[in-house]
């Protein structure tokens, strides 16, 4: 696990690194006057507003719970994965207008090959960031710095189709390519506009851990559980970096308090050594009460 002071520096120079990378591509479309590295530069406006809202939202979830938060504020980075994939839509809208405008006037490129020239340095300079941000969001369990990570990865794809297009507009003299990328740019920017907004209302709506790691979190109960009997209705959900536990405990009705309670600890304190971030409910039921819910399968202990 990635310590969250890391995470928050990374989100904090996402912003700098979001402003060069503009800076460059706004230089690129003003060299040639190409549509399409418009589009590319516009889509890096909504890389540096993201950057910043992210940059809040993994402050604000890395809050302690307070009395009107009291299991905190992981959710605050769904949020703002929502927002960024709503300002992805609003710039592919833009690059659409532009297109078709230019569709029906399409102009010749001024130095194209310096202009291509610094849009590709911005490209490899977002790649090697976008990666960065993509796997510090995946070990640090940040929805909102994987989320800015994917966005920035799908600019990259989208700069480098863009330069490959404009190149052969240039050697072929067809210039209507260049208001057809940028239309092919808008339509990627949608389609990942719409997984990143997805994406977080999933996380939003209390998605459960994936399969494999329900799995591992029911293999460390039963591996820490000596002295139970069994366990039913486990549940789980995924908010943020934390993942939240909750299962019911059947133990001998003959138990004490205290025994089970020592039961109870081994499990948490194996669970919080397995998995970062984690929060977990224990429910004690004595055998002759316990009461399987409809639908769940009970998990008996060795």
């Amino acid at each position: 696990m990635i310590p969250k002071v890391r995470v928050r520096r990374i989100a904090a120079w996402s912003i700098f690194v979001a402003f060069a990378v503009m800076a460059l591509k706004f230089v690129a479309w003003r060299l040639t006057g190409s549509v399409a590295l418009y589009s590319d530069a516009l889509e890096s406006i909504v890389n540096v507003i993201a950057a910043v809202i992210a940059w809040y939202a993994i402050r604000v979830s890395h809050a302690p719970a307070d009395a009107e938060h009291p299991h905190g504020h992981h959710k605050a980075e769904y949020l703002s994965a929502v927002i960024e994939g709503v300002l992805i839509v609003i710039a592919a809208l833009l690059i659409f207008r532009e297109a078709v405008l230019m569709l029906t006037h399409p102009a010749e490129l001024a130095a194209p090959a310096l202009g291509l020239g610094i849009n590709a340095a911005a490209a490899v300079i977002n790649g090697l960031w976008a990666w960065l941000l993509v796997s510090t969001g995946r070990r640090g369990r940040s929805p909102s710095l994987e989320a800015d990570g994917r966005h920035i990865l799908t600019d990259v794809i989208t700069s480098f189709g863009v330069i490959a297009g404009l190149a052969l507009a240039i050697l072929t003299g067809w210039l209507v390519l260049d208001p057809l990328l940028a239309i092919l740019v808008g339509l990627n920017i949608v389609w990942q506009g719409w997984r990143v907004i997805n994406s977080s209302v999933q996380g939003l709506m209390d998605r459960a851990a994936p399969l494999e790691e329900h799995v591992h979190i029911r293999d460390i109960i039963s591996a820490n559980s000596k002295g139970a009997l069994e366990v039913h209705d486990l549940k789980t959900r995924i908010a943020g970096r934390a993942t939240f536990i909750e299962f019911h405990l059947v133990v001998d009705a003959q138990m004490t308090v205290a025994d089970s309670h020592v039961i109870c600890d081994r499990i948490e304190e194996a669970l919080k050594a397995e998995i970062p971030s984690v929060r977990v409910i224990i429910h004690v039921e004595p055998e002759d009460e316990a009461k399987l819910p409809a639908g769940s399968t009970a998990v008996p202990f060795a």
